[in-house]
C-alpha cells in the first residue's frame, strides 16, 4: 500500500494565490522524487472543537485559513529517501513558502485501508 506524508498549516487568507503558486512549483519536484500525487486542500469548513481542532493545533490567527496537504508515495522507503534528499536540493529552499513553518504540524502515515 501507499505511504502518505501530510501536514496542516495556517496560511494568511490573502496569500491563497501565493500558496497555490508555491504548490504548483513544488509538484514537479515531488514527482521527480517519486511522489504519486500531491493534494493541497484549502479549509472552508473547519469548525471550532470543544477540546481541540485544526485551528488550535496550528495556532491559526485571525485572517488565516487552515490548509490540509498530503503527498502519496509508493512506499515509506521512497518517502524517506525524498526527505533526506530534499534537504540538499536547493530548489526546495528557493520555493516561496507563504506560511509560518513553526506552526505546521506534519507526519508520515502508513496506509492501512484504501478503497
Amino acid at each position: 500500500m501507499t505511504y502518505v506524508s501530510g501536514f496542516v498549516t495556517p496560511v494568511k487568507t490573502g496569500d491563497k494565490d501565493r500558496y497555490i503558486a508555491s504548490a504548483r512549483a513544488a509538484a514537479p519536484l515531488f514527482k521527480e522524487y517519486g511522489a504519486l500525487s500531491q493534494v493541497e486542500a484549502w479549509g472552508d469548513n473547519v469548525p471550532d472543537g470543544k477540546v481541540t481542532d485544526f485551528k488550535r493545533a496550528v495556532k491559526a490567527e485571525e485572517g488565516e485559513t487552515v490548509v490540509f496537504s498530503w503527498v502519496t508515495w509508493p512506499d515509506k522507503a521512497t518517502a524517506d529517501a525524498f526527505e533526506t534528499k530534499m534537504m540538499d536540493d536547493p530548489r526546495f529552499s528557493e520555493l516561496d513558502m507563504p506560511f509560518d513553518g513553526k506552526r505546521m504540524i506534519y507526519g508520515g502515515f502508513e496506509t492501512i485501508f484504501e478503497a
